[in-house]
């Protein structure tokens, strides 16, 4: 399946992965300089022109907005996402199942968006925080600022996106999962290792 016929970049955490990464995708994020070592990172003034040029399958209004408006209710100024994981993500996004798809509902991102914006300040600056504080590079940087943050969030996320956020596990696992033995750098092959187990 087309990645893009589903849903365009911004989704991959905004939707399927933001109850349980809390974005580990999507967060907001600011130009970030890569270490040498990582690759390229993704930030969220590249989401626009990243997702632009490619076609979403029409989504209910909610979970437009919780796609294309998760950076303003998580705008950080640190955290930021390697590329490697960002195009697996898409990827493992692009191979949902038809039934998996559908769980992209409007009240199920309408959950999510109103779960954002009230936990949204304290989200960012736990993720800026565990991101500046994790050790380099960038991809592990990522790994444990994304893991942390949403294993202590879990909790928070409202039942009415369960299945959501069960989804977003499956993914995460799946992802972590893979990179765990293509990523080209063994530091971030052995921090997507440690991070696969999930929350």
């Amino acid at each position: 399946m087309n990645p893009t016929r589903i849903l365009k970049r911004p989704a991959v955490a905004a939707t399927v992965l933001s109850a349980a990464l809390l974005g580990a995708c999507s967060f907001a994020t600011t130009p970030t300089q890569a270490n040498a070592q990582s690759g390229p990172v993704l930030n969220t003034s590249q989401f626009q022109t990243k997702g632009a040029s490619l076609q979403a399958a029409p989504l209910p209004p909610a979970c437009q907005e919780a796609i294309f408006k998760t950076g303003e209710k998580f705008p950080t100024t640190r955290y930021a996402i390697p590329d490697e994981p960002w195009n697996a993500f898409l990827a493992a996004v692009g191979n949902l199942s038809e039934e998996e798809q559908a769980l992209l509902t409007e009240p199920a991102c309408a959950t999510w968006n109103k779960w954002a914006v009230t936990n949204g300040p304290a989200v960012t600056t736990e993720l800026d925080n565990r991101y500046r504080n994790a050790a380099a590079p960038a991809c592990n940087k990522w790994a444990v600022a994304t893991l942390a943050t949403v294993k202590k969030h879990a909790p928070e996320v409202p039942a009415e996106y369960a299945a959501q956020e069960k989804l977003a596990k499956k993914v995460w696992t799946e992802v972590m999962t893979k990179l765990s033995t293509t990523a080209a750098d063994p530091a971030c092959r052995a921090s997507y290792n440690t991070a696969k187990a999930g929350w």
